[in-house]
């Protein structure tokens, strides 16, 4: 009864977090600038170059991001009708589906962001020096799913540990390269103790920060299906980007099993983040 209790007040918490994050959005989407897409598309022949142009419903600085991670400035002065050619050839995609949106600045210093777009690429996408994005897909799923290293430090004794983070719902942030948050499902394996396995459900928070990648705050439910049962706030530091794929981060974690403060650990762990697999909502 104690543990069911702790399980609707932790989906609870989840609700609220989710809830005021499309409260917080949808308050952004108010106040947004309008924008009315005329021209995207890739010209067909080499030098592969991405035509843009649409118009803005106020004056306004403009900008496009493509596919979360490449950013061309469009229009340096305030108006209303924008437009650029961008030279996409030396960029790598995952898909010849690709999608962008165009971020504007208002006279008074406002951002806003549009709704997402897509243009189609008119060759087969590569990566680096005519990798196949099948041959990279097959390479990142590999080392998405490899276990990372961890350490667990309990009032008695120090254990290493293997752990998978899977992000498997993500929320799509406003601006940037990584999602506002998501929820993830995770598997834990202790070495040299009674009772190895953990399984976690749970949902981080991504902020953005200058000079490193982000820092996410995140809180999770745990079990070892053996009584071991509890709620574990996180925070994981995203340093570096590897193969503009994945994010090296560091993570601290404090278990707490309720009412057995014995049972209590500490957990420090080195993982790979990607939004690589996790459905976007």
């Amino acid at each position: 009864m104690k543990n069911t209790s702790l399980f609707f007040l932790i989906l609870l918490s989840f609700a609220q977090i989710i809830k005021a994050q499309g409260f917080d959005e949808e308050q952004n989407d108010s106040t947004a600038i309008e924008v009315y897409l005329i021209d995207a598309y890739v010209k067909p022949e080499p030098p592969y170059t991405f035509i843009l142009s649409f118009y803005t419903s106020e004056l306004c600085l403009s900008k496009v991001v493509i596919d979360k991670q490449y950013e061309f400035v469009v229009s340096d002065s305030l108006t209303e009708s924008h437009s650029s050619k961008i030279d996409i050839s030396a960029l790598g995609f995952f898909e010849r589906n690709v999608r962008f949106v165009i971020e504007t600045v208002d006279s008074n210093g406002a951002k806003s962001e549009s709704e997402e777009f897509e243009f189609d690429l008119p060759y087969e996408p590569t990566i680096g020096e005519g990798s196949s994005i099948w041959t990279l897909c097959l390479f990142a799923g590999s080392v998405f799913l490899l276990p990372m290293p961890g350490y667990v430090r309990t009032d008695n004794d120090n254990y290493y540990s293997i752990t998978k983070d899977l992000p498997i719902i993500s929320f799509r942030a406003k601006r940037g390269n990584y999602p506002s948050g998501y929820i993830s499902l995770e598997y834990t394996y202790v070495f040299d103790v009674r009772y190895n396995n953990y399984l976690r459900f749970g949902y981080k928070k991504m902020f953005p920060v200058d000079y490193i990648e982000y820092i996410s705050p995140g809180l999770t439910a745990y079990t070892n299906f053996m009584g071991q049962n509890g709620i574990a706030p996180e925070i994981s530091i995203g340093w570096f980007t590897l193969l503009d794929t994945f994010t090296f981060y560091t993570r601290y974690r404090y278990n707490i099993k309720p009412k057995d403060s014995s049972s209590n650990f500490h957990e420090i762990n080195l993982g790979l983040y990607t939004r690589f697999l996790s459905i976007y909502l």
